[in-house]
């Protein structure tokens, strides 16, 4: 749970008031970050849902620890564990704003600590904002897994288990998709024509495609060898490079060191066409 305080306190550590300012069902108040929801003024309505009176958060959240905590639980578990969490914690709402943005860091989090995050290269966040089928899947997923228990063969507790792991399987459906669309975009051949087809776009020679597509293949080169690479002069193969080096498509650590690729922010919807989820 402090990691989850944490989280919530370093996502509104800038915020102004005016963002911490929660206003109706009668009441206003001022939200701590990194703080549960404690006292009757802080009891919230989301939707349909009515989430757990607020002097009881401390103890839901104290289960919601140990029910999910990963030394308990194997490889599987551990996956399983996500969508079952990020699920429950909404359900919990524990803080009286911010909820929905801290159990996607949570998820996100989760993710790197079960080993199938790939050092962040797909993201679930993605994932839940595009959906399957539409962009209101998340919402109605949500609402699913509210369902209350539906007999005496669904599950143990108050909310119904088959629904749960309905919600479990879509959301791990989400990641199957997300991890296959990035590996779409990372595909070094289609990557590699997307950045001549950016070069192409720019005001500067076509050779310096083969300093891109060099970067790619390698992870990186030293810049000895950019004559060699782009097939020109050395003074020529120079201002290449400095031409791609002001695009933001190429840099170092130091100032003599090995060249590597980056990813300027006004070139990734040519070189990773929707990676961000349409408005």
């Amino acid at each position: 749970c402090d990691f989850i305080l944490w989280l919530h306190q370093e996502f509104y550590r800038d915020a102004e008031e005016p963002a911490l300012r929660i206003k109706g069902m009668g009441r206003e108040f001022l939200m701590t970050p990194g703080e549960w929801r404690s006292s009757p003024e802080h009891d919230v309505a989301v939707g349909r849902h009515q989430p757990p009176s607020s002097t009881r958060v401390g103890d839901f959240m104290r289960y919601f620890e140990t029910r999910y905590r990963f030394a308990r639980l194997g490889k599987a578990g551990r996956i399983l564990a996500i969508p079952a969490a990020h699920h429950r914690f909404n359900f919990i709402h524990p803080f009286p704003d911010g909820n929905g943005r801290v159990s996607r860091l949570m998820s996100h989090a989760m993710a790197h600590q079960a080993g199938i995050a790939a050092h962040g290269l797909w993201s679930i966040s993605r994932g839940l904002a595009r959906g399957l089928k539409s962009r209101n899947d998340y919402k109605t997923m949500m609402d699913h897994a509210d369902m209350p228990r539906q007999g005496d063969l669904d599950g143990r507790g108050n909310r119904s288990q088959r629904a749960l792991e309905e919600f479990t399987l879509w959301f791990l459906r989400i990641c199957i998709d997300q991890v296959s669309f990035m590996s779409g975009l990372f595909d070094l051949t289609m990557l590699a024509k997307r950045l001549r087809a950016y070069v192409a776009r720019q005001e500067i020679r076509p050779e310096a495609g083969r300093l891109l597509e060099e970067a790619l293949m390698r992870g990186e080169f030293e810049r000895g060898e950019i004559s060699r690479i782009t097939g020109l002069p050395e003074r020529t193969a120079r201002r290449v490079f400095s031409d791609v080096s002001s695009l933001g498509l190429l840099a170092s650590q130091t100032p003599k060191g090995p060249v590597s690729l980056r990813f300027p922010v006004d070139a990734l919807d040519v070189l990773f066409p929707r990676l961000f989820p349409e408005t």
